[in-house]
């Protein structure tokens, strides 16, 4: 078996040394930064590329969330981390029910803070977990993965896709001998790390990324933000909750006061606040617009109103 593996890894991109760093333990703290950063700003360049692939993902993830259905993140390490973070992030800002994105990393909740590096090789695993959170076919399931061949990923998107489950699959190799056929391979070309293997740097950092633009494209495209504001956070805190006077105020022009009683008579929703001021229109009717237009504050304020561009 370790034979295989070492076939496995022996041409991964990300397996292999750095040119530029061959003699990185003979220089000085700046020098050292300096190449980390060097190395740090391809990162961006080479997500850049895969645009049109993330684009094709979050369609899929839109077409998901209208019917009803729920995206998880799957990985092992640096990536399952990555996508848990993700996941955990997506309720305070946009609003999402807290199973609605969910993470699922191998070895289970204590691989979040102590490295449990064997549970990537637990393919049965991959499929036990997404089975116990029930995944069905109106799901997605996004496998993370930089070297393209952990098997507990692997098994499970093999198994969302036996239950005809979409999936999309995140890896920093060039895509080639693959064992599954996802829907969608978002696989940027990073080059090999400044320490070799040690994925959790450009890898890492490439992931976090296309997270980002995954979930955050996908709520502003599901009517979670207007303008260029979180108008579906959840004030659970004093910042959360002055954040949503400060973005009531931005979008309508009302004072601090009335923005807070306009919070309190839309019972701490700055989407059904904005439209109430914007419409002129009570909570109730506020909210039977923002149903009508499936959410969108643009859409659901009044007919004709002439609303302010920021």
């Amino acid at each position: 078996m370790s034979k295989k593996v070492f076939k496995e890894i022996k041409d991964l991109v990300t397996e292999a040394r750095n040119p530029a760093t061959f003699d990185i333990d003979s220089k000085s703290t700046q020098q050292i930064l300096k190449l980390i950063n060097a190395e740090d700003k391809k990162v961006a360049g080479a997500v850049a590329e895969v645009i049109p692939q993330i684009a094709k993902a979050v369609e899929l993830v839109v077409r998901c969330f209208k019917l009803g259905g729920r995206l998880f993140y799957i990985g092992a390490g640096t990536s399952g981390r990555l996508g848990i973070l993700d996941a955990a992030e997506c309720p305070p800002t946009f609003g999402t029910p807290q199973k609605m994105i969910k993470g699922i990393i191998a070895g289970g909740r204590r691989s979040l803070v102590r490295s449990k590096e064997g549970a990537e090789d637990n393919s049965a695993a991959g499929i036990k977990d997404l089975r116990k959170a029930g995944l069905n076919k109106n799901d997605i399931v996004v496998g993370i993965a930089a070297s393209r061949r952990t098997p507990y990923v692997l098994a499970g998107l093999k198994y969302a896709k036996g239950i005809r489950a979409k999936t999309i699959f995140i890896f920093c190799n060039p895509v080639k001998r693959l064992k599954i056929k996802p829907d969608v391979i978002i696989s940027p070309l990073l080059g090999p790390e400044v320490i070799t293997g040690s994925t959790r740097m450009k890898a890492g950092t490439a992931q976090k990324l296309i997270l980002n633009m995954l979930t955050t494209t996908a709520m502003i495209k599901t009517g979670k933000v207007y303008q260029n504001l979180m108008v579906d956070l959840q004030a659970r805190s004093q910042k959360l909750s002055e954040r949503s006077k400060r973005i009531i105020m931005e979008v309508t022009g009302v004072g601090y006061r009335e923005a807070e009683k306009y919070l309190q008579l839309s019972d701490g929703k700055v989407k059904t606040a904005l439209v109430m001021i914007l419409s002129m229109v009570s909570s109730v009717e506020a909210e039977k617009r923002l149903k009508k237009a499936g959410g969108f504050v643009r859409k659901a304020v009044a007919e004709g109103f002439s609303l302010p561009e920021k």
